[in-house]
This record gives C-alpha cells, sequence and structure tokens, in this order.
C-alpha cells in the first residue's frame, strides 16, 4: 500500500509517493506558475491524477490557513486564494481515492513526530522559519489548532515595543527574524552605518537575501554579524514564549533559515534560558528538524495514511 503526501509552498509544488513504512518510492517537483489563484489549483490537480491510480490516500500540506469544516484555504503568497475550494478540487481529482489537507505548520510537526526528531514526544514544538514564520505545536498528544485553524501563527507575537506600522502585514516577530527580516535588518544597517565597506554593501539593497547575511555572517562581516545577533535574540524570546506556555519536550527549528542557522541552536537556547520559566526550560531540549525541507511531505504522507482506514 502506497501514500501520497504533496507540499505546496510559495513557489513551488513537491511530492512523495511513500510505502506504508514511509519509504520513499517517488518523487516528483515542479515551480509554481505566477499567474496563482485556479491555475495553482490545477497543478495541484495534475500532481495529483499522475499518482493517484497507485495509491491509497493522499494527504496536502499547505500554506497559511486550512479552514477544516469548510475545505477552504488562505495563502497569503498565492494571488486569489483568500478561501480557495481545495479541499473539492482535489477529490475531483483523485476520484475515489481519498485526500486530507491540513497547513504546513501542523505538517511539519507531524512529519518530525512521525519520523524526525519529535518520535515518541507528547508535547513539541517545531518553528518554521522561512519566509515567513510559524509553528507546529503538538501538546498532550494532539495538535494545537485553535478555535479558527489559527494557533501556531507566532510570526505575530509582540516582543518589541514600541508597535510600528513595520508589522502591520506579517506581525513583530516575522518582521524581524524571518528570512525577510533578516535582509530587511542588514539593508537598513547597511544604508545607516557610516563608512561600512564590507561584503554586503557591494550587493545592491532589493538583492539582498538572508543568504547573503549568512555568508558574510561566516565571514565575520560586521552588519552580518549585528543582524544574526538580533536574530537569535528573537528566536529565543520566541521559543522562551513557547516553552513557558507548553512546556514541552522538544523544540525543533527548521525552515529555510535552519538551514544555515543550524549551527546558532546553542545560542538560541542560551538566549531563551533567560526568559523561560527555569524549570520548563532544563526539562526541553532544542533541536534541528532531522528531516529539513521534507519535513511537510512526512506530515502530509501521515495525514494520508490516517486518512486511508
Amino acid at each position: 500500500m502506497a501514500f501520497l503526501g504533496i507540499d505546496l509552498g510559495g513557489t513551488k509544488l513537491a511530492a512523495m509517493m511513500f510505502s506504508d513504512e514511509g519509504d520513499v518510492v517517488a518523487r516528483e517537483w515542479c515551480a509554481l506558475n505566477e499567474t496563482g489563484g485556479e491555475t495553482v489549483g490545477s497543478q495541484i490537480s495534475g500532481m495529483i491524477r499522475m499518482f493517484a491510480g497507485r495509491v491509497a490516500s493522499i494527504g496536502i500540506c499547505v500554506p497559511g490557513i486550512y479552514r477544516q469544516a469548510a475545505g477552504t484555504v488562505w495563502a497569503p503568497n498565492i494571488r486569489s486564494w483568500d478561501d480557495y475550494p481545495l479541499l473539492a478540487v482535489a477529490k475531483a481529482a483523485a476520484g475515489p481515492v481519498p485526500v486530507a489537507i491540513d497547513s504546513d505548520r501542523a505538517c511539519y510537526i507531524l512529519g518530525e513526530r512521525w519520523k524526525g526528531n519529535a518520535q515518541n514526544c507528547n508535547d513539541a514544538i517545531f518553528i518554521a522559519v522561512g519566509t515567513g514564520i510559524g509553528a507546529g505545536i503538538i501538546s498532550g498528544g494532539r495538535v494545537v489548532r485553535g478555535a479558527n485553524d489559527i494557533a501556531g501563527a507566532v510570526g505575530w507575537m509582540a516582543l518589541e515595543r514600541p508597535y510600528t506600522d513595520a508589522y502591520d502585514n506579517c506581525g513583530c516577530f516575522e518582521s524581524q527574524a524571518s528570512g525577510d527580516g533578516i535582509a530587511k535588518l542588514a539593508r537598513k544597517l547597511t544604508h545607516d552605518t557610516p563608512k561600512y565597506s564590507g561584503k554586503l554593501g557591494s550587493i545592491g539593497p532589493e538583492a539582498l537575501t538572508s543568504r547573503d547575511v549568512f555568508a558574510a555572517f561566516e565571514e565575520r562581516d560586521e552588519i552580518a554579524e549585528r543582524t544574526i545577533s538580533q536574530s537569535v535574540e528573537f528566536w529565543g524570546m520566541a521559543a522562551a514564549n513557547l516553552v513557558s506556555i507548553f512546556n514541552p519536550e522538544k523544540i525543533i527549528f527548521g525552515g529555510g533559515v535552519f538551514g544555515p542557522a543550524v549551527g546558532l541552536i546553542p545560542e538560541i537556547r542560551e538566549e531563551a534560558e533567560k526568559w523561560a520559566q527555569p524549570i520548563a526550560m532544563r526539562g526541553v531540549t532544542f533541536e534541528p528538524s532531522a528531516l529539513g525541507v521534507d519535513a511537510g511531505l512526512y506530515g502530509a504522507v501521515l495525514i494520508a495514511r490516517e486518512n486511508s482506514s
């Protein structure tokens, strides 16, 4: 028996077919068409049809908010997906094969719990840092979803005062310490630092990315070090808040930024120790994702397995 996991990102669509034991049988990937809307839905349908005759069930991992009761998706990076009826579209393509959908936040932690660093954990949190920031939370063995399926939107954590307009569209934490936030801060520091002649100054402001910042950080660039130091503080404060609220066994760091930031996890823990409830902090480990970019796919396969019986 085989199962299909599909991971919808902001720029790509990935799929992996797994055996019942969780071994990879086949893999497909394609870039999303920039037109968004129905075109992205058609790409997902095409991916489903490619595999539907060979699998017992399908799971789909989506960014943003999956409204379980309605079967619709709000995805901020996909045009016109304010309330997109993805479940109906996917079922039409899958025919008799059952389809399950969940948020990427939930899929990340479910994947890690099944095959990654959260195995045997009933209380664990996956902090995903990429273009944005979100958290998949398992508490008491269950995914925390909230009243409107929005739980885990930790990018909106208030970690600094006073409030500024920069937080309007993505929240304080995400504005400061996401991949986009890292690049934004580096641009500002480069502009505001007199006589700066480092590596980042030679990159046009609009072209500068978090990858550039991490590359410069490895070369001990002044602006990169200041930028990453601030990110470590924010990641540590956010993790401390989650530790104090949920008392997890593990905090797992993943997403595109972890990646290059994985070596900073010990420093993030040191920062968190300043802020967190001390007994809860002593009982938690900070670890990188074991599944990397495939965490969402593993989570999607798991929800497919659970939806097949």
